[in-house]
Order: C-alpha cells, then structure tokens, then sequence
C-alpha cells in the first residue's frame, strides 16, 4: 500500500512538472541590467502573474507556463520605475521567443513561436495603420477646434466614424475569414465586442469544431448566450 502511495505521489509531481512546463518563454531584452520581469495571463478577468524573475546581469531567460489552449499571455517589464511596459502575444504549448531591447520594450518586440501569433501579426499590420489614422484625426480635430473651423470639424467627424465601422468591418470578415483560428474568437470578445449581435453570431457559427472548444471559443459562445437573454434573442 505504501509503495502504491508513492508511486502516485511520483506520478502527480511529474505531471505538475510537464504542465508547468507546457509553453516556455524565451526571452532577450537588450541592454537590460536590472529589473523584474512578469509573465501575466488572464484569468477570470483578473491579470495573475504565473511567473517572473528578477534581473541582474543576464538579459537572456526563460519563463514557463501551463497552457491548455493556445491564449493570450503579457510579458511585463519593471524597470522600478512608476513606468511598467507590456508586450501582449498569442502562446501555444512548445516555444515562443521574444527578442526587444530596454529603450523601446514593446515596439522592438520581435516574437516568433504559435501560428497564432503570426495570424494576430497579420491582422495588426492592417488595424495599426486605422489606428494611426485614428490618432492623426484627433490631433486634426483638436486644430480644427482651436481655429474655429467648423466644415473641418464636420468632416473630421464623419471620417472618424467611417474609420470606426471600418475597423469594424475589417475585424469581422477577418475573424469570419481566419474561423480555424484561435484568433478569430479572440478579436470578437476583444476588439468588436459591442457590436450587433448577427455579427457576432456569424463569427462564432464559422469557427471550427476545434476552435470552438478553444479557451476563447468558449468563451465567445457564453457571451453570445448571455446577449440572447440579455435581449430576448431565440
């Protein structure tokens, strides 16, 4: 009875062991010295931290994970300032590498390891470009105020919302588009949320019998049965 004991206590601890073990995170931030480093998911809507470690010397290391399903995870940086710098990547089990330096954390990152990050890249590269449209039409607005001009601020408005329901629209047919993807789950709970309900519907009856049992999959399916009560819908 006592070696049955042990041999299960042997068995759980090497089962913890390759859960924890599950995603590996390797990482070089160039220039870094000192500091923390977090890696964070979500859970329950609440950011937890599932591992960190403190710099001193070597900016190459490796952080690691259980992971179920491929998600998104956040690379945070504490630099002990009031400052804390996140990058946000789609993990799956095996490897991720991230390569960024201390000056610019996030926007020098370089992340190679899941499929879907390369698809999230692939969706970003377009949005980043009406974001920065975006960001050009409120410093515009805010001259157009500034001077009085009211055609310029008409116009303005009309093109911020054309920009909206076009990131709108394109975040749609991608997810729509991308349905054997963990992505597309992860864009409509994330980035189009709030939109009409047949579009969200539309997503989620696209995804794949896989994805649909993704973390995000689910997810989205629960949100979109709480909306039905929420407003009626049969």
């Amino acid at each position: 009875m006592q070696r049955i004991s042990i041999l299960l206590l042997a068995l759980f601890i090497i089962g913890c062991s390759n859960n924890q073990n599950d995603l590996t995170v390797k990482v070089n931030i160039k220039d870094l010295k000192k500091g923390t480093v977090y890696l964070k998911k979500t859970i329950d809507t609440n950011l937890v931290t599932i591992d960190s470690i403190v710099i001193n010397g070597n900016p190459s290391f490796e952080l690691h994970s259980p992971i179920e399903s491929p998600e998104v995870f956040f690379l945070y940086l504490d630099k002990n300032s009031t400052v804390e710098d996140r990058i946000s990547f789609f993990a799956d089990k095996g490897i991720t590498e991230i390569n960024t330096t201390l000056k610019n954390f996030v926007y020098d990152a370089k992340i190679s390891g899941s499929a879907q990050q390369k698809t999230l890249e692939e969706y970003q590269s377009i949005i980043s470009k009406i974001n920065d449209r975006k960001l050009d039409l409120i410093k515009e607005t805010f001259d157009a105020q500034r001077d009085g001009d009211s055609v310029k601020i008409d116009s303005l408005e009309k093109e911020s919302k054309n920009i909206l329901k076009r990131k709108y629209l394109y975040t749609i047919n991608f997810a729509i588009s991308h349905g054997d993807s963990e992505v597309a789950p992860y864009l409509a709970l994330t980035e189009i949320y709030d939109a009409k309900f047949n579009f969200l519907d539309t997503i989620n009856k696209s995804l794949t019998p896989k994805i649909k049992e993704s973390k995000y999959g689910k997810e989205l399916n629960e949100f979109i049965e709480q909306i039905k009560i929420n407003e009626n819908i049969e």
